[in-house]
């Protein structure tokens, strides 16, 4: 019998280590990155094309390489940072496993160009499949170029698993920022499509931080800085009424390296306790020093999950460190006392920001009704509560059931709303009754259901209506968001915002909804783009939900708002006149019911 064992062709082993290196556009971009790190420039240049499916180039001013190098840096194993074991505990470069381009070289047409400072000329690698097509010297500035083009072009089942365009963009831009914040030092510009996105002049760290999200985290940030005999701890929080919905702001470097720890983060979170909103996260960037030799980095062949040789030390000296900073600083949230006379003094923890206070504004409901393309909603009438209010009884699903369902079968008798008591209690919860007994309306969410499907129906309206401002508001954002709020810019035009770009990472809104006038519409584009991060892009939601959804989310009422009975009424007739009345966009409860019967137990009757 012959014999069956055979090596694999150098192209096919390298498209196999592909699978592992190179998983979408984001990948190389981390690795030419952060070679170009590694060769000691102090000027690079990213350059994008069809989220890089067509092209990714990174350009830098570095050490450049030799005619030999050139073309060895694309064979397997082949590297500069390893000569002997030892060297394996000691790494403090980025890239070091040899296998990066030869990977990519697999799966793409590679273009390299570079150039000593010694040398006369340089030399110019096409490199396809695995093979070398073109080597021969050629004018080139110092440092290197690198170019790859048609990622998966000879693989197109890989191909077709990657995302859309913006999806991918995303994870470019996330790779992109990583390497940007840790090396300051260094000055990086990011074009896509021939457009200008991030221009990052070489400076400090929080200039750095300011120059990738914003300059409105200049008055945001709070330096952390601790020595210890295990590590060295710098870098900043941010104040805890700066958290967002979500994660994505939030970094951790070892020796320079972006590494991922959900232990470490856990040491963050726990430093914050009772200081931020429910489901919010701060940013932080933090960096930690420590001997080479105490940490393994050779774990995953992404190398952003790594060992500690001490994990639980370095979890205490990191919370203790951020509490120190928080108390040191005195970021610790101050409640408004001034705010409107209906917040309670001493408020529940969801309130304990002064992002939270800021935004309990003087809302109506008599004021929500959206412009005339929602006039012409298929709304209820009065005659129909009966109908409606019925439907609380009726086991039409487990889940609403668990909800709504008393353990009898008896419908529940509901008249018109003008004809039954309501009250408002710690202006969280409406309280009315029903034959039964009584239901209780959490008031936040209720309105947030109300909205959702108002906003809804605006993104399907035809006609968009928008109250001119009298002086138009200039809203910037990082470059991330930028690219994020071009994608829906349509839909929010569609609610009713007259919103046109402003030059780089600038929108000017011209016009909002009548009804959101005295909204803080900057803070308000910046949830929509948020909530739309959190929701959209990890594809829980369509654009459209999302957006309406974050819409809906921001502009209801918050917890302390004092409603009128005539408010309280409109909301439980709106409420049931949509289509998903018992949950609110977020899929929480809107409405809960007590039987007689159970008031009845309580009170041992």
């Amino acid at each position: 019998m012959a014999d069956v064992i055979q090596l694999l062709p150098d192209n096919i082993a390298n498209q196999i280590a592909a699978g592992e290196v190179v998983q979408r556009p984001a990948s190389i971009v981390k690795e030419l990155l952060e070679n170009s790190v590694d060769a000691g420039s102090t000027h690079v240049q990213l350059i994008i094309k069809d989220a890089g499916k067509t092209l990714v180039q990174v350009i830098d001013n570095g050490a450049g390489m030799s005619e030999t190098d050139a073309r060895m840096c694309f064979e397997r194993h082949a590297t500069s940072k390893i000569k002997t074991q030892d060297d394996l505990y000691s790494i403090r470069t980025m890239g070091f496993r040899g296998e990066a381009l030869a990977s990519i070289a697999a799966v793409a047409q590679v273009e390299l160009k570079t150039k000593r400072l010694t040398d006369e000329v340089g030399t110019i690698v096409f490199i396809e499949n695995s093979k070398v097509q073109k080597q021969e010297a050629a004018s080139a500035p110092e440092g290197t170029s690198i170019a790859v083009k048609n990622l998966f072009y000879n693989v197109p089942a890989r191909r077709n698993f990657l995302k859309s365009n913006p999806v991918e963009l995303r994870h470019i831009i996330d790779e992109f920022l990583r390497v940007a914040m840790a090396n300051p030092a260094i000055s990086f510009i990011f074009y896509n499509e021939n457009e200008e996105i991030y221009h990052l002049k070489s400076g400090t760290l929080k200039q750095r931080i300011v120059g990738c999200f914003g300059k409105k985290y200049e008055e945001g940030l709070v330096p952390i800085e601790e020595k210890t005999s295990v590590l060295d701890i710098h870098g900043f929080i941010g104040k805890p009424e700066w958290a967002r919905k979500t994660r994505g702001e939030q970094f951790f470097f070892a020796n320079n390296r972006y590494i991922k720890s959900g232990y470490l983060n856990h040491a963050v979170s726990a430093a914050f306790v009772d200081l931020l909103q429910d489901e919010t996260f701060p940013f932080y960037a933090i960096y930690l020093t420590l001997p080479p030799e105490k940490i393994d980095i050779n774990v995953h062949p992404t190398k952003t999950e790594i060992k500690f040789e001490d994990e639980k030390s370095i979890y205490a000296i990191l919370r203790v460190a951020v509490k120190r900073a928080i108390n040191q600083y005195h970021v610790a949230p101050m409640l408004n006392f001034e705010a409107e006379a209906s917040i309670p003094i001493a408020p529940d923890r969801d309130d304990w920001t002064n992002k939270s206070l800021k935004t309990q504004s003087s809302f109506a409901f008599t004021q929500t009704a959206p412009a005339d393309p929602l006039k012409q909603r298929n709304r209820v009438s009065r005659d129909d509560w009966k109908e409606l209010y019925e439907v609380l009884n009726q086991k039409d699903s487990a889940q609403q059931s668990v909800m709504i369902s008393n353990d009898d079968e008896e419908l529940l008798d509901i008249e018109p709303s003008t004809q039954k008591p309501v009250v408002q209690v710690h202006g969280k919860y409406i309280i009315s009754t029903i034959r039964s007994g009584m239901i209780i309306i959490n008031q936040q969410q209720a309105h947030e259901r109300i909205l959702f499907e108002k906003y809804m129906e605006l993104l399907d309206a035809s006609a968009t209506y928008s109250q001119k401002l009298l002086f138009p508001e200039v809203v910037n954002v990082s470059g991330q968001d930028f690219e994020m709020a071009k994608e829906i810019l349509p839909e929010i035009k569609a609610l009713g915002f007259d919103i046109d770009i402003f030059g780089k990472g600038s929108f000017i809104i011209s016009g909002v909804p009548a009804e959101l006038l005295n909204t803080d519409i900057k803070q308000l584009v910046d949830e929509i783009i948020e909530d739309y991060k959190n929701n959209y892009s990890v594809e829980k939601l369509s654009k459209r939900e999302s957006i309406a959804r974050a819409l809906a989310i921001n502009t209801a009422v918050k917890p302390g708002k004092v409603l009128q009975e005539e408010e309280m009424r409109n909301m439980i007739d709106e409420l049931f006149a949509t289509s998903t009345p018992y949950f609110s966009p977020g899929g929480k409860p809107t409405i809960i019911t007590i039987s007689s019967d159970e008031l009845d137990k309580k009170f041992k009757r």
